[in-house]
């Protein structure tokens, strides 16, 4: 997974990854918390580049983690939603 971009945001942002293999995907937001805020993809994906908005329009200003899991792969980057 790379980094968001924009960051900081308001309120959309492009959240990219590349699978090297065809694999289950789950990809999640969650707040300062740890509480799931935004579950963007949840499905079996081939392999390739992948490109997910997240319309963040609603949520307040502040620090939110996304957290990407596919097979045994977790990656989890920052993203600032600044108002």
């Amino acid at each position: 997974m790379f980094q968001n971009h924009p960051n900081p945001f308001n309120p959309k942002t492009a959240i990219s990854y590349e699978l090297s293999a065809i694999s289950f995907v789950t990809l999640r937001v969650y707040d300062l918390l740890g509480r799931e805020v935004a579950t963007l993809v949840e499905e079996i994906q081939e392999a390739g580049y992948r490109n997910v908005e997240w319309d963040a329009d609603g949520m307040p200003s502040g620090v939110y983690f996304c957290q990407l899991k596919a097979g045994e792969s977790v990656t989890t980057r920052k993203l600032v939603l600044l108002r």
